[in-house]
């Protein structure tokens, strides 16, 4: 009976695949001949199937650019950057879509020690470290016994110095990627979607106005009370913003 839901299991998926492989290139024809409001319905209804990918989000994105949707434009090339981090496609045309944003908001470089940890530790991201840690550990394991077996005092002095480095490579890498994963956790991005939104100084519509933001702009979501979220510019302003106004990226 098992073998028999696996089997139909596998069925429905390779449909699913199929009829979305085909939706997806029906929205690139109707992209292609400038159709951009019924290509996003196609993409969209894509999504709506659960399926995820950066190709996916970053034609969203251009298909809302076109339209000079805002919002919707930053919000999936940021999703799509977020699946393939390194594509220079997908960086470029967020930076033209970020270009039609109102405000214009300062970041605080980090400085000193903290900035120089922030660029090791982000140097890799938390399996990468893991596996340089694994990879310490075993090697100072294997150099080691060969540290104990070797007769000859220049290989032992060697053996020894080499088991000792790979053991403090190891032990950093797992701090590394402890660090990681902490700035994974903190890291929370939004983008505004509403038109124009009132930050406020308490989680509360008749608390005193802070600033205001307009759609496109990204901010990190720090915590969230009710119907309301405590947010963070880059310059490091904080204030409460209605729920309903952002839309959280890392939600997939």
């Amino acid at each position: 009976m098992r073998a028999i839901t696996f089997l139909l299991f596998c069925c429905f998926s390779l449909f699913g695949f199929a009829q979305n492989d085909k939706i997806f290139s029906e929205a690139n024809t109707l992209y292609n001949d400038g159709k951009f409001a019924e290509a996003i319905d196609k993409y969209e209804s894509i999504l709506g199937s659960k399926e995820h990918s950066a190709e996916l989000y970053y034609n969203l994105g251009n298909a809302n650019y076109k339209l000079n949707n805002i919002a919707p434009s930053i919000y999936y090339f940021e999703k799509a950057l977020l699946l393939d981090p390194n594509d220079e496609d997908i960086k470029n045309n967020l930076a033209f879509a970020q270009n039609m944003t109102i405000d214009a908001i300062d970041k605080v470089p980090d400085v000193g020690f903290s900035r120089i940890i922030n660029n090791v530790v982000n140097t890799f991201n938390t399996d990468t470290w893991a596996k340089i840690a694994i990879g310490g550990v075993l090697l100072f394991v294997i150099i080691f016994l060969a540290y104990h077996f070797s007769y000859s005092s220049s290989k032992k002095r060697i053996a020894f110095v080499t088991s000792i480095v790979s053991l403090f490579v190891g032990c950093i890498s797992i701090i590394m990627a402890f660090q990681k994963e902490g700035l994974n956790k903190k890291d929370n991005p939004a983008i505004i979607f509403a038109q124009e939104s009132r930050v406020k100084s308490d989680p509360n519509p008749t608390s005193e106005e802070v600033f205001r933001l307009h759609e496109g702009t990204k901010v990190q979501v720090i915590k969230a009370y009710e119907d309301w979220n405590e947010i963070k510019l880059s310059d490091n302003s904080t204030g409460w913003i209605p729920a309903k106004d952002i839309k959280l990226l890392k939600t997939f």
